[in-house]
């Protein structure tokens, strides 16, 4: 299903009238919905909270909605947390998520955490002016594609051609994800290869990689791959196969990837509880511009550059945010 066409089929649900709406709780009730497991839900959101004076079990309570990667399940999870009468709703496994609490409700402020464009899938109008209902912070992740394939080649000069781990051709985000990755190996005079996951089965991923021959591997920024069994298994196979990676998060890196590039997640995460808190006071989302990253972290593991007979060049060391050793 391809982006505008999942735009599409969410945006043919009829949003919940306010009758059907329960009576609004003395203490706010924050519904947050995910695509993923309730494993995944960010500390950091908890601290942006409390910065702002929302302490949960205290003055502010949160109902959870989780999908289990099931996208199909969104849009009634969504209508549950309508139908709950929570005071916002806070999203996270993007665009799916927020697409489907679009589709559910018009009045609830919607407080998204993404990776991809938000405009591009119609959840704000603008960055600088959401408009509506929904607004939030935008990781910026398919927009560095070209910058971790540099930062990858800095290590792997003889590196021609690059494989990239993606979700499913059916995922919403994968034909954009692909096509910023494509580009970027383009430009620099390299071969890309999308290996696709399909069903979770990442051994066939890493499968063709290897008959294929990349030299090394971009690790892209979709909600399953964070899952920690999902997350362990592709350190797993990079580790086996012997191949350079760059990962999308830090936490990759902690746990033995190679490399990561990102945006601070906890930062992010603890924005995004900043924004909720603006929105439980009376603040629009259509006054609250979309937020962007303003620092990116690089994070190298020399023991695993050691592991793999990798030198990684001064230059890089010295620009690197956390070197682990």
């Amino acid at each position: 299903m391809r982006r505008r066409d999942f735009i599409a089929l969410l945006g043919g649900a009829t949003a919940l009238p306010l009758a059907v709406r329960a009576q609004q709780p003395k203490t706010p009730v924050i519904g947050f919905l995910g695509l993923g497991s309730s494993g995944q839900f960010p500390p950091a959101f908890r601290e942006g909270l409390a910065g702002a004076g929302y302490v949960l079990g205290q003055n502010v309570a949160i109902e959870f909605r989780w999908a289990n990667f099931q996208n199909s399940a969104l849009p009634r999870l969504a209508a549950e947390l309508v139908e709950r009468g929570v005071s916002a709703i806070v999203t996270t496994g993007s665009p799916y998520a927020a697409v489907a609490a679009k589709a559910a409700t018009s009045t609830i402020p919607i407080i998204f955490q993404v990776t991809e464009n938000p405009v591009k899938y119609g959840l704000v109008d603008s960055f600088n002016h959401p408009g509506g209902n929904v607004t939030g912070v935008n990781f910026l992740s398919s927009e560095i594609a070209s910058k971790r394939l540099n930062l990858l080649l800095e290590v792997v000069p003889n590196a021609t051609t690059v494989g990239y781990l993606s979700g499913p051709s059916d995922s919403p985000v994968f034909e954009d994800f692909s096509n910023d990755m494509l580009a970027a190996g383009r430009a620099l005079g390299r071969e890309v290869i999308v290996l696709e996951v399909r069903r979770f089965d990442f051994k066939s991923a890493f499968a063709k990689l290897v008959e294929q021959k990349a030299a090394a591997l971009i690790v892209g920024a979709f909600t399953f791959f964070y899952e920690p069994r999902n997350r362990d298994q592709i350190l797993d196979l990079a580790a086996r196969q012997n191949v350079p990676a760059v990962f999308p998060s830090r936490l990759f890196a902690l746990r033995g990837g190679l490399m990561s590039y990102a945006a601070n997640d906890a930062d992010s995460w603890r924005q995004v509880g900043t924004y909720t808190a603006k929105v439980l006071k009376g603040s629009k989302p259509a006054d609250l511009p979309v937020l962007q990253p303003t620092k990116f972290e690089l994070v190298i593991n020399l023991k695993t550059a050691n592991a793999l007979g990798l030198t990684v060049p001064p230059t890089l060391l010295a620009i690197a945010d956390e070197v682990i050793e």
